[in-house]
């Protein structure tokens, strides 16, 4: 296991010995606030104290903002979404839709978390001047697209899905789903509405 990077704070002449701070700490603080108010909704200062650094401290570590919420949306897809790459080698097409969409229920609920997916809060609430930003969870998000379409594809030539089965529509009606659950998260939606959702998206599965 790689030892966590400790990293001294201080700029110019200080007193004593400098304040020492861990980044892969400080990088999961930053993450949590990112994932609760979005890349726009969320300042520096937000940052800097959650993290408990100054801002020289984080340019230092972390390059800008910009920089900063890249590293954290790194964290966010190892960390948390590691049920997308479960749910791909699951053996049916239906077992990837079931382990996706009840990943995505745990994700946005888990008590000490945000709840709601953050590249679908950074998505939809990045203003004119955060298109780098929104451009770059877009283009995550369509590489876990296409990887789910090639999926589907592969279970149509296994005979594991009809053959008339539109591979993309599928694929696009599980994202809609999957979506469907961090927003109605973010509005509230409890842990037994979503299961429920769940069910009855699985209860249309096609089957071949």
């Amino acid at each position: 296991m790689n030892k966590p990077e400790v990293i001294s704070e201080g700029t110019g002449p200080c007193r004593g010995r400098p304040r020492e701070f861990c980044v892969d700490r400080a990088l999961a603080q930053a993450l949590r606030v990112f994932w609760e108010k979005g890349y726009d909704g969320t300042s520096l200062t937000d940052l800097t104290e959650a993290m408990g650094i100054t801002r020289p401290s984080l340019y230092a570590a972390f390059g800008n903002k910009d920089a900063l919420f890249r590293k954290a949306l790194d964290l966010y897809e190892t960390e948390k979404l590691a049920y997308i790459r479960q749910a791909l080698e699951q053996p049916t097409a239906r077992g990837v839709a079931e382990v996706m969409l009840r990943g995505s229920v745990d994700n946005v609920m888990a008590y000490d978390e945000p709840h709601g997916c953050m590249g679908v809060i950074t998505s939809v609430a990045c203003g004119p001047d955060s298109q780098s930003v929104r451009e770059d969870v877009v283009k995550r998000g369509e590489a876990a697209k296409r990887a789910l379409m090639e999926r589907f594809d592969r279970a149509k030539q296994e005979g594991d899905l009809p053959s008339h089965v539109d591979s993309e529509g599928l694929m696009r009606v599980l994202i809609a789903m999957l979506q469907g659950i961090s927003v109605q998260a973010s509005q509230g939606a409890t842990r037994d509405e979503l299961d429920r959702l769940v069910e009855s998206g699985l209860a249309l599965w096609p089957s071949a």
